[in-house]
């Protein structure tokens, strides 16, 4: 029998610059943005487009993406909460029972993918003046990349964690198992960053880190194998003719994608929803499912490359 290897995780919040703290998960944001407009950019090179083109798509995606992560969380998953409580879908604050700022906690893969395809819908309309697969078979190599840093930021934030395990993979989640209030409350340190430190740490509270269990790193299990999704378009575009079959790429993109999901989901905590209600797989699951077969009908009905 295997045993965990009662790896410790507890991050600080991110770069202390003194007068500003450069959060890890907004961090993992930044590079994920930044990565697919540098994608993008040497796409649009080689296809001869504008880069005041690419601009407008920088925008269009930040804005699609951050929009309909929110919105997918919300209603895919906490929207008995959230019906009640409308304001606090748009706003960073919770205001029952006592008012906090909490950030946006709740962002939603699924709920991201479909703002996406709507935004560049008309973008492909108003700005490109390309059809719509055009843009998607290209910028799903863009997303692929940014999905691996988002769920290095889910990571830092110890977040979407797995299910315990007494595999050599398992991870302890200290900020997970205990809310800032909490590590304050069982250490009488007043300091949250460092009340974990010390759960983490310190001898003195072996107690407080014996009741936090090993999980599965669901995190890096999904961001590493969006390094190979992300490999195969990368190489289909700049290697193969693929780019000529319109919507293969994209199908492709939606197949591996989720169902990277559908598999990493087994080994997941349940992130709540209307699983439920329907049994068998969890949210995340029934979700995905109809990418992949929308996926599927895309990559069965792709054109076949036309010679130039």
């Amino acid at each position: 029998m295997t045993h965990a290897l009662n790896i410790v995780w507890n991050p600080s919040e991110g770069i202390d610059l003194g007068f500003f703290i450069i959060r890890f998960y907004s961090l993992m944001f930044v590079i994920a943005f930044g990565l697919g407009w540098y994608i993008m950019k040497n796409i649009y090179d080689r296809e001869n487009e504008s880069i005041e083109k690419l601009d407008s798509l920088f925008i269009w995606t930040v804005l699609a993406t951050l929009l309909g992560a929110r919105l997918g969380h919300v209603i895919f998953y906490d929207w008995e909460y959230f019906r009640n409580h409308l304001l606090e879908i748009f706003l960073p604050f919770r205001f029952t029972p006592t008012f906090e700022f909490t950030g946006y906690a709740g962002l939603a893969s699924h709920g991201a993918a479909i703002s996406i395809i709507i935004a560049m819908y008309y973008y492909s309309k108003k700005i490109l003046k390309r059809p719509l697969l055009w843009i998607l078979d290209r910028i799903v190599i863009g997303v692929a990349s940014g999905a691996i840093f988002v769920r290095l930021g889910n990571f830092f934030n110890s977040e979407i964690i797995g299910k315990e395990t007494t595999s050599p993979f398992g991870i302890k989640f200290v900020r997970d198992q205990f809310s800032a209030r909490d590590a304050v409350n069982a250490t009488q340190i007043p300091n949250p960053a460092e009340a974990y430190q010390a759960i983490a740490t310190n001898p003195q509270f072996a107690n407080l880190l014996e009741q936090v269990p090993s999980r599965h790193p669901a995190q890096l299990y999904e961001a590493f194998c969006y390094v190979f999704v992300f490999a195969i378009l990368f190489l289909l575009y700049w290697k193969t003719e693929t780019r000529l079959k319109s919507g293969f790429l994209f199908g492709l993109f939606l197949v591996l994608l989720f169902s990277v999901r559908i598999v990493v989901e087994f080994v997941k905590e349940s992130q709540g929803g209307f699983e439920s209600a329907l049994g068998l797989l969890s949210t995340g699951q029934w979700l995905s499912i109809p990418f992949i077969l929308i996926g599927l009908y895309f990559i069965f009905t792709a054109e076949k490359p036309v010679k130039i």
